[in-house]
């Protein structure tokens, strides 16, 4: 019966026991975490420049409406209104530093031509007046909120150290019958003037200094809530910041196309017409002396059919003749002519977007090159599917060697071109991703929308 008890005894405890022992061991570990002092910093940093930015608003807004009077004061305002992205910036730094908590940057203002351009953008930059919000609300968090949260933490570390300026500087209070009593704190009659009292003291103020680091994390909590919502991208904001950066990523293919288009066409096919020209020139001037051309003649019927090869290449480049049948065609052709062997898996329902099939051909086309230069492979996998309704998955998979880091994590693999692969799919609302390990496989998979970009 004993060991029955004992045994029904011990199974909560056993069962309650590791997470008591953490939440203690979290509690007594919480003042000297580096997280905690960090907290403080932040605490009293933008307690400073809290009252800085108090004096920013005060002084910009104020004497730019005072100044409007004379006009002069609305580019005062709108500068103010900017400048307010300065102290975004400083904040999102903090943040980031202090708290742990990354905060994505909206996008950089952009002004439009002339001084009333300058004005209307100014006055209509949506991350200006969201961070003159943020400052608005920091004079109520950040400085009242601050000075409260360091008040009780020096009141707190004050009282846990109390027998030390108790025994030092032996402070005196006189009651109402001019008695004097050695005390550092009185409360009402009762005086702490004994070494119980002095010692129950700082008793209260060290249990009080563990349960200090949870007051900064609550503050802190809210800081970060606040910067997040008015000092980070929107959804609207980090769209536009995709946007930009595929228009940026669509320039330069376009340019590295036109760029190659030109380089093939002057050192290869040009090259060759003027060699079929003068061929045929030197065959014009011996038929007229009554001599046998046709050796000239042949050399210009062979250099005529290898200039149409290699335009054919070139127009395949721009736009392969196979993606006028469909994506699977395409990718056939593509696979039977890859160095390594590729099993292809192609189910379609409905055919793509025609931009949609070019940028999931020329993906490919990348990626099995990759394949062949880089992943020391000896065969590979395509798969062409839907994921929905909308979206069809592209993948595709080797047994090289992997490795190859995210191009948004890391750098890639030097002439891999995923961050190009990236771009391009999201310029039209599609992702990239890589599984990698070293060892491999590797297996990138993009998504496309069938309809194309929205």
């Amino acid at each position: 019966m004993t060991e029955t008890q004992t045994l029904v005894l011990d199974a909560p405890t056993g069962k309650t026991g590791p997470d008591a022992r953490a939440v203690l061991r979290a509690v007594l570990r919480a003042p000297i975490q580096a997280r905690t002092w960090k907290q403080l910093v932040y605490v009293f940093t933008v307690f400073v420049i809290g009252m800085l930015a108090v004096c920013y608003l005060f002084f910009g807004f104020g004497g730019g409406l005072y100044a409007s009077i004379f006009l002069i004061g609305i580019p005062i305002l709108a500068l103010v209104l900017l400048g307010a992205r300065l102290w975004a910036k400083v904040y999102r730094a903090l943040a980031r530093d202090l708290l742990d908590t990354p905060v994505d940057a909206p996008p950089p203002y952009v002004s439009q031509p002339g001084f009333f351009g300058f004005l209307k953008s100014a006055f209509t930059d949506r991350a200006s007046w969201r961070a003159v919000l943020f400052l608005f609300a920091q004079a109520v968090l950040g400085v009242v909120g601050g000075y409260l949260v360091l008040i009780v933490v020096a009141v707190t570390v004050f009282t846990a150290l109390s027998p030390i300026p108790w025994v030092l500087f032996n402070p005196t209070n006189t009651d109402d019958n001019g008695v004097e009593h050695h005390s550092l704190a009185q409360f009402g009659s009762f005086y702490i003037d004994t070494w119980p009292r002095v010692l129950l003291m700082s008793a209260v103020g060290i249990i009080c200094c563990f349960a200090l680091p949870w007051l900064l994390r609550a503050v802190c909590w809210v800081h970060g809530l606040l910067t997040i919502a008015l000092l980070s991208a929107t959804a609207r904001d980090r769209q536009l910041i995709e946007l930009r950066a595929s228009r940026r990523a669509a320039v330069e293919d376009s340019a590295a196309t036109l760029r190659r288009v030109e380089r093939d066409l002057h050192d290869g096919t040009q090259a060759r017409l003027v060699t079929i020209a003068m061929a045929l020139g030197r065959a014009e001037e011996r038929i007229s002396h009554g001599g046998d051309a046709r050796d000239l003649i042949a050399d210009a019927h062979a250099n005529a059919k290898e200039a149409l090869t290699e335009l054919r290449e070139l127009v395949r480049g721009i736009h392969p003749p196979a993606l006028e049948l469909g994506l699977e065609p395409a990718l056939e052709t593509l696979a039977s002519r890859c160095a390594v062997p590729v099993e292809l898996r192609v189910h379609l329902p409905q055919r793509p977007n025609p931009v949609i099939e070019a940028i999931a051909y020329f993906s490919v086309a990348e990626l099995l090159t990759n394949v062949v230069k880089h992943a020391n492979a000896t065969s590979a996998w395509v798969s062409v599917v839907p994921t929905d309704a909308h979206t069809i998955a592209v993948a595709v998979r080797d047994n090289g060697i992997g490795g190859v880091l995210h191009p948004v994590d890391g750098e890639h693999v030097a002439g891999s071109g995923l961050s190009g692969l990236a771009a391009r799919a999201r310029a039209v609302d599609g992702t990239l991703t890589v599984q990698s390990p070293t060892g491999g496989p590797t297996v990138v998979t993009i998504l496309l929308p069938t309809a194309g970009p929205r």
